[in-house]
């Protein structure tokens, strides 16, 4: 049987390539004859990862869109229609909300890793700004994608976020109306941001990804180590042209990252099943009530992956100031490839001070995102907030600094074998 299975699949193999010859050159250039470092370590599960929640929120996308009415009277409406009596519409729904969050915290877990091992140092800048504007695409497509269940929050995080457009001097009240169709969040809001949510940005984000992954393979992944693998005078033991100290991505990655995809299944099952809302910070507990534009929310607050930002914003007490320090805080990240003058990529082998500054840097921005969920109304609250916005402007500005300062240790001439 099983040789009857093998001769079958040989056979169909022929046949596609056959009829298109360029398939399997481009297969074999992006899997079986793509050489990756071999000291991938945890961090390195994360870009996988990423792929398969897109493909996850693409398809339940899909079905969701079957049964969603965009109309500001039948939005709320239809999304419960979906919840309580499309079979397994429930499950689709918070595969989809659940997906979402998962999504940005292995985005972030991604960056971040970037940020550890220097994955944006030369030859990888490309690699990094198309990174982050797949990140910026994500951040609007998250946007709008929330605001379409016309619950509470969907409604009233609408109308805040969209006035801060507001702000910009001349132009700011025309192009409030003109990205809300309208002098509140209504119908037209519905119409364009289902639009948007549903066709454009997602085509727009998936030629990001490709072409992220086109440049990333051309350069070649970066390493824990942040040492270029190269082509020794024999070659290495998979191919006498393939760089030494690297294996083929495929089957040997691929079947890694199998063991993450099965981590993140199991963790996404127990929220999906047990705690889809996540106490209210994946699923907000305003927005299982229908949009009401006479009823304002206690606190009206972005989903938690906005929050950092919003702490930035709401610190800073001049509305214009505040929404230039919010996407300040965003497009500063473009330019951390040549902010970053240190001699080495790793921060394996940077000194204390690069090494301090990062974790401090984690630890603000997870603090930002603590004080962007809360109320707001309290002073100290506040004021930490700005010290803590100030430093995340000051990682980055004073980069060329303290990079070149800083103590470095010998890199070793080939990738470490392990961790």
């Amino acid at each position: 049987m099983a040789n009857i299975l093998m001769r079958t699949a040989g056979n169909v193999a022929d046949w596609v390539n056959a009829r298109a010859p360029g398939l399997m050159p481009m297969y074999r250039k992006h899997m079986t004859e793509y050489y990756a470092p071999k000291n991938f370590n945890f961090w390195y599960y994360f870009g996988s990862l990423a792929l398969l929640i897109l493909v996850n929120q693409i398809v339940t996308g899909i079905f969701l869109t079957m049964h969603y009415k965009t109309s500001a009277a039948e939005a709320f409406a239809s999304v419960e229609y979906i919840m309580r009596d499309v079979e397994w519409g429930w499950l689709i729904r918070y595969m989809h909300s659940t997906g979402a969050s998962l999504f940005f915290i292995v985005v972030y877990l991604h960056m971040f890793r970037g940020l550890l091992y220097g994955s944006y140092q030369r030859p990888r800048e490309l690699v990094w700004i198309l990174g982050m504007l797949i990140y910026l695409v994500l951040m609007a497509e998250a946007f709008m994608g929330y605001v379409l269940p016309w619950g509470q929050m969907s409604f009233w995080g609408a109308k805040v976020i969209i006035s801060l457009f507001g702000a910009i001097p001349v132009i700011g009240n025309g192009l409030t109306e003109w990205i809300m169709g309208d002098y509140l969040p209504g119908d037209a809001t519905l119409n364009r941001f289902f639009a948007l949510h549903v066709i454009a940005l997602p085509l727009v984000l998936l030629l990001l990804v490709v072409l992220h992954l086109g440049a990333l393979h051309e350069v070649g992944s970066n390493n824990p180590d942040g040492i270029d693998t190269k082509h020794g005078p024999k070659g290495n033991a998979w191919s006498k042209s393939a760089p030494v100290d690297t294996i083929p991505f495929h089957p040997y990655y691929t079947v890694k990252d199998l063991v993450g995809v099965g981590f993140l299944l199991i963790i996404a099952a127990f929220i999906i099943f047990f705690a889809p809302g996540f106490g209210g910070w994946f699923l907000e507990h305003d927005n299982f009530t229908e949009a009401n534009r006479l009823v304002t929310p206690e606190h009206i607050k972005p989903v938690w992956y906005y929050t950092p930002y919003y702490a930035m914003l709401r610190v800073v007490p001049d509305k214009l100031g505040g929404v230039m320090v919010m996407f300040g805080a965003i497009i500063i990240l473009f330019f951390v490839p040549w902010l970053d003058r240190a001699k080495v990529k790793s921060y394996r082998y940077r000194g204390w001070l690069s090494k301090g500054l990062l974790f401090g840097f984690a630890i603000a921005f997870i603090w930002l995102g603590k004080i962007g969920a809360g109320p707001g109304t309290e002073v100290m609250e506040t004021y930490i907030g700005r010290v803590l916005t100030l430093y995340y402007f000051l990682f980055f500005l004073t980069m060329p600094l303290w990079t070149r300062i800083d103590k470095t240790r010998p890199v070793p001439d080939r990738v470490a074998a392990h961790d």
